[in-house]
């Protein structure tokens, strides 16, 4: 099959496929005379794996490694659930950084009143020099200062 048939096939798309190829995420096609790739049902099968993997949000060293353990059939399964764990463990810390991202945020527009002045708090923590958080002396001091200083609402 040529690489359009592949990516239908796979669910990769065939930019993708040449990108995987270029990394040596996937082996070079096998080309016609014509200079076509040619794939064949192993070669979907692998990029269905790569697929599902990156859709997990595993880095393409750790599909890498996954794949190379796929293949090796004495491999042992707690090399592969060393990898899903560690994977995890990444997952996490990345969820609790967006979760502390959204706290921020709503805390930020909850202080704004978002009215036809220019005076902003969302803005004014963008450009301040030390990071803000909701929890922080800095916020709640700058928080302060900015609700007196607002004039009355008309």
């Amino acid at each position: 099959m040529n690489i359009g048939q592949a990516a239908r096939a796979s669910g990769v798309s065939a930019k993708m496929i040449r990108y995987y190829e270029s990394v040596g995420l996937a082996p070079e096609a096998v080309r016609k005379t014509n200079g076509y790739r040619r794939y064949d049902a192993t070669d979907v099968q692998r990029l269905r794996f790569i697929r599902r993997a990156r859709d997990l949000g595993f880095s393409l060293e750790r599909v890498r490694e996954l794949h190379a353990l796929w293949s090796d059939r004495d491999r042992q399964s707690a090399d592969v659930k060393a990898l899903a764990l560690a994977h995890i463990a990444e997952l996490e810390t990345r969820a609790a950084e967006l979760r502390s991202m959204i706290e921020t945020l709503r805390a930020l527009v909850a202080a704004c009143d978002g009215d036809h002045r220019p005076a902003c708090p969302i803005l004014d923590d963008l450009q301040a020099e030390k990071l803000a958080t909701t929890t922080s002396p800095i916020w709640k001091t700058r928080r302060a200062t900015q609700k007196s200083r607002r004039p009355a609402r008309p």
